[in-house]
């Protein structure tokens, strides 16, 4: 029998998980996001979120509230009579009365291998930190920092060269399969969840944008994971001075390099640039008001010479 669902979601990552759920044939009575934020070159236009305006494709009651801690929003909530609410992304708390009002509880999509990387940007800095693998999981919610016990897993490889880009991508895909899997295993009473580990937890606080400006003295393998665990928002820069003026480029692309040098100098006309140990090369960037261009683009209209040097 279909689950009445509430979804909360907000970003392009909560989508796919949405319009599975709705595929399914799943009763979603409404959906909660975020409110319109200010966009635009002037910041004047409200602009709904990616699932706002899916769910309203869908044709699906979309309820954007600021909190969900006053008692009106909560009688709101608990007047649906959800069997379930589906949480990815949605970026708000959920007080106690929340998380209780619906039949089966509220699950949350979560995008890192708990207790690794609980917290807002567990994708960014399981890519900064190095790590091989990733994956995605269903955790039954308690009020604490995602510390409920877990459910299904999809575990999932982070290649050498793999951008947050990348990975997000890849796994808001496998995130949409594994909750339809956890519902329907919610529906034929067989979905379990197991206590989280005490040991291995680690937080995936915000990206700072103190973070974002690249350390050309740190070694190779951490400026290439810096650059390709910020890419494509909000992006590694780096200033650089090209024909007499000084630039800032967002390096959106790298891979590990071999070379010898002063950190942040260029060594050759491959964009290989020397790090505090080994070197990396430039891959993809992006000058300022301009567009993603390959380094081979890139170069052929912009002179590049070895002996030049970021800062």
């Amino acid at each position: 029998m279909p689950l009445r669902v509430i979804f909360m979601g907000t970003p392009d990552f909560s989508v796919p998980t949405l319009r599975a759920i709705s595929q399914a044939g799943h009763d979603i009575a409404a959906v909660y996001t975020q409110p319109p934020r200010a966009a635009g070159r002037r910041g004047l236009e409200l602009t709904p979120s990616p699932v706002q305006r899916e769910a309203e494709r869908l044709g699906i009651e979309v309820r954007t509230p600021t909190s969900l801690r006053g008692d009106a929003q909560q009688q709101a909530f608990r007047a649906v009579q959800a069997d379930i609410a589906v949480v990815v992304a949605y970026g708000l708390l959920l007080p106690r009365a929340v998380l209780d009002a619906p039949r089966l509880g509220c699950i949350n999509g979560h995008a890192s291998l708990l207790p690794r990387w609980r917290g807002a940007a567990p994708i960014q800095r399981a890519i900064m930190a190095g790590d091989s693998e990733t994956g995605m999981m269903v955790m039954r919610m308690e009020e604490g920092l995602d510390t409920g016990p877990v459910g299904p897993v999809e575990k999932c490889a982070i290649d050498p060269d793999m951008t947050a880009g990348d990975l997000h991508d890849r796994l808001m895909r496998l995130g949409a399969a594994l909750m339809l899997e956890a519902l329907a295993r919610l529906e034929a009473n067989s979905l379990t969840f197991t206590k989280q580990m005490v040991d291995g937890v680690t937080y995936a606080r915000k990206i700072d944008k103190s973070e974002t400006r690249v350390d050309w003295t740190r070694p190779a393998t951490d400026v290439h994971n810096t650059i390709r665990g910020l890419s494509p928002f909000p992006g590694a820069w780096s200033e650089l001075v090209i024909g007499g003026r000084t630039e800032r480029l967002k390096l959106l692309r790298s891979t590990l390099s071999d070379g010898v040098g002063e950190p942040g100098g260029i060594l050759d006309d491959r964009f290989t640039v020397a790090c505090g140990s080994g070197a990396v090369r430039l891959v993809e960037v992006q000058r300022a008001g301009g567009r993603p261009a390959v380094a081979s683009e890139f170069l052929r209209g912009t002179r590049i010479e070895k002996g030049m040097a970021f800062s």
